[in-house]
């Protein structure tokens, strides 16, 4: 099974922000920095919910806890219950 953290880092490189040359780690700052805008959340919650084998509630999930993958993932273990 690959590390959530780089499937998440590639996704949101690749297919979000499309931007060559910019490098991303778990900490980079996503919503903070514009790199990403709110209407990208969605699918990265969704790739988040993905990765994880989690279902995460949306109505939960604050703009903060989407900054950094770091915290997309902290935020999944706290929200999330195991995909059935």
């Amino acid at each position: 099974m690959a590390d959530p953290a780089n499937e998440l880092i590639d996704y949101i490189g690749k297919q979000i922000i499309r931007r060559p040359g910019i490098k991303l780690t778990a900490d980079t700052p996503l919503v903070s920095s514009g790199l990403i805008d709110s209407f990208s959340l969605v699918d990265v919650l969704s790739k988040l919910e993905e990765v994880t084998a989690m279902r995460i509630p949306a109505s939960k999930v604050q703009l903060k806890d989407m900054d950094t993958v770091s915290r997309m993932l902290t935020t999944a273990q706290r929200l999330g219950k195991p995909r059935k």
